[in-house]
């Protein structure tokens, strides 16, 4: 099969690699989250190959329809929702054997009735807030919900968790230490209320991972940094990590364009002298934002050349100059390296005013991922 014209590839070695950092710097099972199509680099491609070769130990997602989807695929491991789910979705996910997050008193009976409903078991962590106000119920009321979990017929409190909200800034370490405390106090209190450890508790991200190891607990969530970047420019580098997808296309058009014809949408840039200007199939329709217009550059054959003119919704073009000698077909590598040149999703963040995150999960899913770079070795034992 012929070289797709765009396509993102995706390093499972780097995955592997970077994964297997995680295991060796925490000691802790790892829940990897693909959310988000596995964070821009493929739901399934990626759940599938962290489960099945032992990089992961869990998975997490955002929705339902994620978790049916890597179970269609024959992924069997534990897979948690880390948001809540509304009623009307809760029978899906139970039958599925996803793991629920309950938020609040109203989420156990949903899971109770979608047990019951199903013949299933709901599974499900309680997820407390110690400050990120946005899911979870308060510290002073988890003991109280958890024991209402144990004594509602079907539902089973598999674990507890968290999330730090600022964990990535050393300047807010006091708050996340806040945080750590108040998980800490309602972990006791669950503990004390049922007479037996609340299953697996944990609440690192990555930030987390890098900085605080009291946040480590049973088991770590590592997000961002599992695909190979830092949440933050200031979290510390304990770590190392390399990025896993490349951004890569090729030129279907290269024409000369004379001095001070302008190019491209709103006539935004002209070439102050005879070029040669490019034109590759991607445009804000892919992800590729329309605010890098005429303000990043792309690398073919090793070198840094500029995109110019407005990026289109399915093109953008970039300059030459007047003597590159590239024609069409050329490889273009708009995120990734090529030879000595590299551009990351940091840069590309840094430049519209957003994070790595963004960039990577916006990377549009009629791009196909192609995954490249699996290790040729035994899988690894997962932990239990």
């Amino acid at each position: 099969m012929p070289e797709p014209t765009t396509y993102a590839a995706i390093d499972l070695g780097a995955l592997s690699r970077n994964l297997a950092a995680i295991r060796q710097r925490t000691g802790r099972p790892i829940l990897l989250p693909v959310k988000a199509n596995a964070y821009g680099h493929g739901l399934v491609g990626v759940g599938k190959a962290a489960i099945d070769n032992g990089w992961a130990d869990w998975l997490g997602v955002a929705t339902v329809c994620e978790g049916v989807a890597l179970r269609e695929a024959g992924v069997n491991a534990p897979i948690l929702k880390l948001s809540g789910a509304l009623p009307d979705e809760t029978e899906e996910a139970v039958a599925h054997d996803l793991r629920l997050a309950i938020t609040d008193r109203q989420s156990v009976e949903s899971a109770r009735a979608a047990a019951s409903r199903t013949g299933h078991t709901a599974k499900v962590h309680l997820t407390i807030d110690t400050g990120m106000h946005r899911i979870g119920v308060l510290p002073a009321e988890a003991a109280e919900v958890a024991a209402l979990i144990e004594s509602t017929p079907d539902v089973e409190l598999d674990g507890v968790f968290t999330h730090l909200a600022v964990a990535d800034v050393p300047a807010q370490d006091e708050f996340t230490q806040l945080q750590l405390s108040r998980f800490k106090e309602s972990v006791d209190a669950i503990t004390t209320r049922l007479g037996r450890r609340p299953g697996i508790v944990h609440a690192a991200n990555s930030a987390g991972v890098l900085a605080h190891p009291d946040s480590w607990w049973d088991m770590v969530r590592p997000g961002i940094m599992s695909y190979g970047y830092y949440p933050d420019e200031m979290t510390p580098r304990t770590v190392s990590i390399e990025p896993v997808l490349s951004l890569v296309t090729h030129l279907t058009h290269v024409q000369a364009v004379p001095a001070g014809e302008t190019i491209g949408y709103g006539r935004t840039w002209a070439p102050p002298v005879e070029t040669q200007i490019g034109t590759f199939p991607v445009g804000y329709g892919d992800g590729y934002d329309r605010r890098l217009s005429s303000q990043v550059s792309v690398i073919i054959g090793g070198r840094r050349y500029p995109q110019v003119g407005r990026v289109c919704m399915d093109q953008s073009m970039v300059d030459l100059g007047p003597d590159s000698g590239i024609g069409v077909g050329e490889r273009v590598t708009l995120i990734g390296s090529d030879g000595d040149s590299r551009i990351t999703a940091d840069e590309i963040a840094g430049i519209v005013g957003t994070i790595s995150h963004e960039v990577l999960t916006g990377v549009a899913h009629r791009i196909p991922r192609v995954y490249v770079g699996l290790p040729q070795v035994e899988p690894a034992g997962r932990r239990p």
